[in-house]
């Protein structure tokens, strides 16, 4: 079967967090999105693992669905824990995506952690726990549990983070390395970044959301070929080049273009300063408006830890496809914000009548997208699909800025478009 997940979200008890954030809506934006599988985030929280236990119930093998009506959307069990401790000399903070099979292995789980730190105060909990003790604890509950390192590159709060990571899983892992199957690319970088790296090349690479709000779920996402189960996701992910199950595939990652990530580039908000890598060298990683260390971004990150140059591509590797949400789309497309109530109608229009988002963006046709939509909305689309895009990187903490369209291509006659499509 194929299908895509998105496996790194949060629920309503994460800081930051939509209070739409709840089962009902994951349920209904999964379906919009394209996504079959979606983690249910947070389930070190109690109370979100009580809402998970009274509205769900076992589908598939380690997979769940709603009890009380049909819904083609399956749950799989995950949670994000925030690992901040002091190691080699250094703080380090590292975020870490569990995958569990069973509610029995995340009780388990849970009796552990309460031990260390409190659950109850945030969906993605901050603990005082070395990442090797954590995948240790995690592992000895069930074998079949998944440790996945999560947006690995962000400066703050990840193993390869210029702030407070390390240079190697090893160094961060010791003996429990070899537990350690994939790492989460995260939205600044991409798989072919992840490539120039020869220590990775035993490592799966998946991509997720990690969605605050439910139109963020399927941002960036996972296609497979194979089994519906939690044995048939996690056997793909542990071998993506020999699966057990008979006809299995990790077919391709949804990613975003890592240019609009918020960490790509170098620089400080506060200052309204973005360097590339090369510029950042000349200043000795200085701000030259403030004097105050640099936070370096994800390139020039992956330009120290790179042994190899920009462009190799790695033997069996899984393929990528680089997309721009298609809100954005929507809203480049007619010089609007996201927000906007034009854009919203555009969405619906097009979703309700060509399919998941995905499916929009990855397969309709031209006609059909102006049928929905209009002829600039339409042709964004296909540039984006062909990778014809320009993209200001974004940089510490703020996202990347989209141009699909030059100044002079920009829509001059939206109202006229608008009155035709009678959709205002």
């Amino acid at each position: 079967m194929k299908f895509a997940a998105d496996f790194h979200i949060h629920s309503k008890y994460s800081r930051a967090t939509s209070p739409l954030m709840d089962l009902e809506s994951l349920d209904k934006w999964a379906a919009i999105k394209g996504v079959k599988v979606l983690g249910t985030g947070d389930f070190t929280h109690p109370l979100w693992l009580k809402e998970l236990k009274n509205k769900l119930e076992p589908s598939e093998p380690g997979l769940f669905k709603f009890k009380n009506f049909d819904s083609k959307t399956r749950f799989i069990l995950t949670a994000e824990i925030s690992c901040i401790y002091s190691k080699g000399g250094k703080i380090r903070k590292v975020h870490i995506v569990i995958f569990a099979p069973s509610v029995n292995a995340v009780e388990k789980i849970n009796f552990e952690l309460e031990k260390i730190g409190n659950l109850h105060s945030d969906g993605r909990p901050i603990l005082g726990l070395d990442a090797k003790e954590l995948a240790k604890i995690v592992l000895d509950v069930d074998e079949n549990c998944l440790v996945v390192p999560a947006h690995v590159w962000t400066p703050w709060f990840a193993i390869f983070g210029s702030k407070s990571g390390f240079d190697s899983i090893e160094e961060c892992f010791d003996e429990y390395a070899k537990y350690i199957y994939a790492i989460e690319t995260g939205l600044s970088s991409d798989p072919a970044m992840n490539w120039r790296l020869s220590q990775l090349d035993s490592i799966t690479l998946i991509s997720n959301s990690d969605a605050h709000s439910p139109q963020k779920i399927g941002r960036e996402a996972n296609v497979f070929e194979t089994e519906l189960s939690y044995e048939g996701i996690t056997d793909v992910i542990k071998n993506p080049t020999s699966p057990r199950l008979r006809g299995a595939k990790f077919l391709y990652t949804v990613e975003f273009f890592p240019e609009e990530g918020k960490y790509h580039y170098d620089g400080h908000k506060d200052c309204n300063l973005s360097l590339s890598p090369e510029q950042s060298k000349k200043y000795n990683d200085i701000c030259p408006r403030c004097a105050k260390p640099l936070v370096i971004g994800v390139l020039n990150r992956v330009e120290k830890l790179a042994d190899r140059p920009e462009g190799f591509l790695p033997e069996n590797a899984v393929p990528f496809k680089s997309l721009i949400p298609l809100q954005e789309i929507i809203a480049e497309s007619l010089s609007v914000t996201v927000a906007s109530k034009q854009v919203n109608k555009f969405y619906s229009s097009l979703t309700e009548s060509l399919g998941s988002e995905i499916e929009i963006l990855l397969e309709a046709e031209r006609a059909n997208l102006e049928k929905y939509s209009l002829p600039e909305i339409a042709e964004a689309v296909i540039r984006v699909r062909n990778g014809k895009v320009n993209i200001e990187p974004g940089y510490d903490g703020v996202y990347g800025k989209i141009k699909i369209f030059s100044e002079n291509e920009k829509p001059n006659k939206k109202k006229e478009f608008f009155n035709q499509k009678n959709l205002f």
